[in-house]
C-alpha cells in the first residue's frame, strides 16, 4: 500500500465551504465569457434528469452560476460543434468532450460485463450499427422503436442494442429531442484525434480523480469517489498521483484532500444567491452537504405524497454561502411562477428567498410569484411583502 504524506495544511470548516463554493463557481464573479461551455468545463460533468419543473436540472446548473442565460442558448452550447457527450458519470451525465479518452476505463469494463439486465437478440446490435451508419444520427423510435410495450422498463431488442452500443463507445448520444437520446456513430462524433481507449485504467482514474477533486476544491475519499462514481480502491490507488495534496478540516471525521490551486489563494468575492436543482454537482452527495452545510437535503420526487416534508421538487436556496431554506416550485399558465411550499431556515432568510424566486420567474419568463405554503406560517406574510418588492425592482 502507497505511503501519503500527513497533511501539512488544516483548513477551518468554514474555509472548506469557501473552497468548495468558490471550485463549483458560485463564489466570486461568474465567468460570463466562457459560458455555459466554461461552466460544463468547470464543474467536469453536468448531471441529467427526467424531471422537469422550472426547467430540466442541466439547464437549471448554468443558471444557478451564471443568471439568467437563455435556455436555449444552454442546450446549444451543450450539443453543438462536437462540445460533448452524453455518458454514464455520476450519473447520465454531458462530458466535456476532451474527456471522452478518460472514460475509456469505463467502456472497457462494460465490454467485459459478463451480465446484463436485458437480453440482446442476435443480428440486432449489427444492424442498429449499419442502420446509423447509413441514416444518423436517430432516436431509438427512429430505429425501430424503444419499447415493446408501455412499460419504462420493457426495452425493445432496438433500444437494448443501441443503449449497449451507446456503454461501449461505438454509439454517442449527440443530443436530446424532446428528451429523447439523438444516437449517432462514435466515429462521426467525436473529434478523431480523441476518438480513442489509449489510456490504460490507471491514467484514466488519475484524470478523474483529479479532476473531482479540482471541481470539488476539497474533498474527502468518499466525496471524490462519488463525483464519477468510482470505486474507493480505485481513488486509493491513483490519488498519490493525482495532483491533489492531502489537508485536515475541522470538523471533519475522514482525512481530506485539496486542489493546490484553490489553497493558493483565499476564497473570496460575491456570493450566488440561487435556487439550486437537487441535482446540482454542489448538493448532489447528501453526506457531503450535510457536513459542508449542516443541511439535509433529500429529492422527494419518488417519495409517496403523504410521505414528502419538503415537496416534490424542493430546491434549495443558496444565499450568502450558506444554504438557507427551501421551495417547492410550479408554473402555472398565465405567467406564473408557484412557491407550492417554501422551509425558512431563520427570518433572516426571506430577502434572499424573495430574490431567488423572482429572479428564477423572470429566467423562465414568468411575471408574478405566488407564495401558498410557508411552513413556517408568521413568514409568509413577510415573504409575499418582499417579492412583491422584488418584483416591482426587477420591473423597473
Amino acid at each position: 500500500m502507497t505511503t501519503l504524506p500527513r497533511p501539512t495544511t488544516v483548513l477551518s470548516a468554514d474555509d472548506a465551504r469557501r473552497i468548495a463554493l468558490r471550485a463549483q463557481g458560485f463564489l466570486g464573479a461568474p465567468d460570463r465569457r466562457s459560458g455555459v461551455r466554461g461552466v460544463l468545463r468547470h464543474l467536469g460533468a453536468v448531471q441529467l434528469d427526467t424531471i422537469s419543473v422550472l426547467a430540466r436540472s442541466h439547464e437549471l446548473i448554468p443558471y444557478a452560476r451564471l443568471g439568467a442565460v437563455g435556455r436555449k442558448a444552454v442546450d446549444a452550447a451543450y450539443w453543438t460543434d462536437t462540445h460533448a457527450f452524453e455518458y454514464w458519470s455520476h450519473a447520465a451525465c454531458i462530458l466535456p468532450v476532451e474527456e471522452w479518452p478518460h472514460f475509456a476505463f469505463r467502456r472497457r469494463a462494460y465490454r467485459d460485463r459478463p451480465h446484463w439486465s436485458h437480453d440482446l437478440p442476435d443480428g440486432v446490435y449489427d444492424q442498429v450499427i449499419k442502420q446509423l451508419r447509413t441514416e444518423g444520427p436517430l432516436t431509438a423510435t427512429e430505429l425501430g422503436g424503444a419499447k415493446k410495450t408501455s412499460e419504462w422498463w420493457d426495452w425493445s431488442g432496438t433500444k437494448v442494442a443501441v443503449e449497449r452500443a451507446l456503454m461501449y463507445g461505438e454509439v454517442v448520444c449527440v443530443q436530446r429531442r424532446g428528451w429523447k437520446r439523438v444516437y449517432d456513430l462514435a466515429e462521426r462524433a467525436v473529434p478523431s484525434a480523441l476518438l480513442h481507449d489509449d489510456l490504460d485504467d490507471t491514467e484514466c482514474l488519475r484524470r478523474l480523480v483529479g479532476l473531482a477533486g479540482r471541481s470539488l476544491g476539497v474533498g474527502t475519499r468518499a466525496d471524490i469517489a462519488d463525483y464519477h462514481r468510482l470505486k474507493g480502491e480505485q481513488v486509493d490507488a491513483v490519488i498519490a498521483d493525482s495532483g491533489l495534496v492531502p489537508v485536515e478540516v475541522e470538523g471533519w471525521a475522514k482525512p481530506a484532500w485539496a486542489d493546490p490551486a484553490a489553497l493558493a489563494a483565499p476564497a473570496r468575492g460575491r456570493h450566488r444567491t440561487t435556487l439550486l436543482s437537487p441535482f446540482d454537482s454542489l448538493i448532489w452527495d447528501r453526506a457531503r452537504t450535510e457536513r459542508i452545510f449542516g443541511f439535509t437535503h433529500r429529492l422527494e420526487a419518488y417519495v409517496p405524497k403523504p410521505k414528502r416534508v419538503y415537496g416534490y421538487y424542493a430546491m434549495p436556496v443558496l444565499a450568502g454561502g450558506r444554504l438557507v431554506g427551501r421551495v417547492d416550485p410550479a408554473r402555472e399558465a398565465g405567467g406564473v411562477l408557484v412557491a407550492r411550499q417554501v422551509a425558512l431556515d431563520t427570518p433572516k432568510a426571506v430577502p434572499a428567498v424573495a430574490e431567488a424566486l423572482v429572479e428564477a420567474a423572470s429566467w423562465v419568463d414568468c411575471t408574478t410569484v405566488r407564495v401558498e405554503r410557508v411552513d413556517t406560517p408568521e413568514l409568509r406574510e413577510p415573504l409575499v411583502q418582499e417579492v412583491s418588492r422584488a418584483l416591482m425592482t426587477a420591473l423597473r
